[in-house]
């Protein structure tokens, strides 16, 4: 049975190796909790950015490139096939990405400290604020109106219209806060601006 053959046996092979490399470099198991948390973290929000990144600079202009083809396939295939399993990846990764952030806080000052600035606003602060307004445009703004979009919520030209477009500031609003929020988090974790 070979692990790449599917993708599930794909993530747990790679979890194994990684773990095996964890359990040969961590210095101490106090710093076990934080790796966990850490690695976690890492691999959730390179699903969620990796996907909005897809959105964004591949999906979104394929789309509009097969909808104005009117002697190619059209966009049905990408619409009723890849988008609706790319959201799901993409909003579940939102969801882990945020869930493992606040974990891994706790063990650099504390979630409420860094979330809430009790010390001072420190840069993975920032960060997770800023993760936190990409999680509620996920949620609140980017999927219902995807549902519309996509046909999978019963909605009016006009409403799939008006929704598309919300979708679409919601998900170039994630793009552009993306870049300060990785900033903010590869500064954190070297020792810049805290």
């Amino acid at each position: 049975m070979n692990p790449l053959n599917s993708i599930l046996g794909t993530i747990i092979a790679g979890t194994i190796v990684a773990i095996l490399l964890g359990l040969g470099f961590t210095p101490t198991f106090s710093l076990v909790g934080w790796s966990l948390a850490v690695w976690l973290h890492v691999l959730a929000g390179i699903v969620w950015i990796g996907l909005l990144y897809y959105f964004n600079f591949v999906q979104v202009p394929a789309m509009a490139d097969a909808t104005a083809d009117a002697s190619g396939p059209g966009p049905a295939a990408i619409g009723k096939y890849v988008a609706p399993r790319a959201l799901v990846w993409f909003r579940w990764g939102a969801v882990v990405t945020w869930l493992t952030g606040a974990w891994a806080l706790e063990y650099v000052g504390g979630f409420v400290n860094n979330f809430f600035a009790l010390n001072g606003v420190t840069t993975i602060g920032v960060g997770a604020w800023l993760g936190t307004i990409m999680l509620f445009n996920v949620w609140v703004l980017i999927w219902p109106n995807q549902k519309k979009v996509l046909g999978m919520v019963q909605a009016s030209d006009d409403e799939k219209a008006r929704s598309k477009k919300i979708a679409f500031m919601a998900s170039r609003t994630n793009t552009l806060l993306s870049i300060p929020m990785l900033a903010c988090m590869v500064a954190a974790g070297h020792g810049f601006f805290i």
